[in-house]
């Protein structure tokens, strides 16, 4: 049968670990088909100093991505450049010019991802973005088709494997945030600019996408109450081990009779669940459905060749599409359409909380505090305090029994303004049910 050929924009980590499955797995990905999958063009800006495989054959290299969605030779264009401008360019050319396009790229996806599909089913072509979220676990395909039979009712997850191996990292070794961050950088695992890591962002885009997937709403990623990391220290690692529980940044999507509450943010979860054993570079999304209950999913959520095999894996499905002419396509949305979101406030939740200080030591501390927590009905449940000689920068713990986010914010606003506190109070939630 004739083959499916591509054309591949961008040679990053991502573009060179999907041309390296595409060549060095051609064989097999032939057979599963019934037909080759040829790479016929390849983009990148700096096309003539990589080093492509040679049994790719002869293979067109520019550094213009107009040639790649106008080449003649291409069925289906893959976008693994990244952002929201020229990637966003390439997949309207692609449209344009009636090819597929698979695409990595989460950011854009979350976005705008519904308004582009649907313009794809218009030009009549498809589009797919299974390596978007968490690298090498299908978790798309998952959603889409898995379980799609069931309600989703709640998703968490572990969606950065960056701040997910700097958490880990000052956990087992009792590292400083700057210093694991640094180690985390020279080794790749985070770029020069953390920023969008370690402040909860990337996993902010990608919660938007699964959220789409799990619940049929359009989510705006700006809607999504978001934290990052930066102000965990190794300390409190310390403390929620005493409590019997680990610290994770946690994606959260969550149904309520009011609605869906969505939030990225540093959490304190049981060591017993199954998100604590999730370490290192690791990705892990957990799925609670009306039917068919608890569902897990583990694997890298980054990584030249995990990340590849998503992208080889959704050009082997628009090819197969291509191929049988289907007129009915699986949205990679999961719905038809999506519903509006409307956001529901993460201040309506109630959660037991853990409040972390760092004072200069003087009588009356723990009593100005309860005071506070007292008058916005709050109720303390312990306090804890590991040895420390340094009284003048005094750590301690006050965990508090379930109440709204509203009521500890107010408090934390007041406790703030306290001349014994040396930074503001940090407060994490305690995260029922995981």
């Amino acid at each position: 049968m004739q083959e499916v050929r591509v054309g591949i924009v961008g040679l990053g980590n991502v573009g060179l670990g999907t041309l390296t499955i595409l060549a060095e797995n051609a064989e097999q990905i032939a057979l599963k088909l019934g037909f080759p999958l040829r790479v016929t063009v390849v983009c990148s800006r700096t096309v003539a100093s990589k080093a492509l495989p040679d049994s790719l054959g002869e293979v067109y290299k520019t550094t213009d991505w107009r040639d790649v969605v106008s080449h003649p030779d291409v069925d289906i264009v893959a976008e693994l450049v990244g952002g929201t401008t020229v990637a966003a360019e390439i997949i309207e050319g692609a449209i344009a010019h009636r090819k597929s396009v698979v695409t990595a790229n989460k950011e854009l996806m979350a976005l705008c991802g519904a308004e582009i599909w649907a313009r794809a089913i218009r030009a009549g072509i498809n589009l797919a973005m299974e390596a978007s979220v968490a690298g090498g676990i299908p978790i798309h395909a998952v959603l889409r088709e898995g379980i799609s039979g069931d309600r989703i009712v709640g998703l968490y997850g572990i969606l950065n494997g960056t701040t997910n191996f700097i958490l880990t990292e000052m956990e087992e070794r009792g590292g400083s945030f700057d210093a694991v961050l640094a180690e985390a950088q020279r080794l790749g695992y985070a770029e020069a600019d953390p920023s969008a890591d370690v402040d909860g962002w990337d996993a902010r885009s990608k919660l938007a996408i699964l959220a789409a997937l799990a619940f049929g709403e359009k989510i705006t990623p700006s809607d999504i109450y978001t934290e990052g990391i930066r102000r965990i220290a190794a300390i409190d690692f310390q403390y929620a081990h005493r409590l019997g529980h680990t610290i994770r940044l946690v994606a959260s999507a969550q149904q309520t009779a009011e609605g869906l509450i969505l939030s990225v943010r540093p959490a304190l979860i049981p060591q017993t669940a199954i998100l604590a054993s999730v370490r290192g570079a690791y990705n892990a999304i957990w799925v609670k459905g009306r039917y068919g209950a608890d569902t897990f999913y583990y694997g890298r959520g980054a990584g030249p060749l995990p990340t590849g095999v998503a992208v080889v894996s959704d050009l082997m499905r628009v090819a197969r599409e291509i191929r049988s002419g289907s007129p009915e396509r699986v949205s990679p949305f999961a719905h038809e359409r999506l519903g509006e979101y409307r956001p529901i406030p993460v201040t309506r939740q109630r959660r037991a909380w853990y409040l972390r200080f760092r004072v200069v030591d003087r009588p009356g501390i723990i009593a100005a505090l309860a005071g506070i927590l007292a008058e916005k009905r709050i109720s303390l449940e312990a306090v804890l305090q590991l040895p420390c000689d340094n009284k003048a920068d005094l750590p301690f713990v006050i965990t508090a029994e379930p109440t709204t986010e509203a009521a500890i914010r107010e408090a934390v606003k007041e406790m703030s303004r306290l001349d014994f506190l040396l930074e503001p109070p940090l407060a994490l939630p305690i995260e029922p049910g995981l």
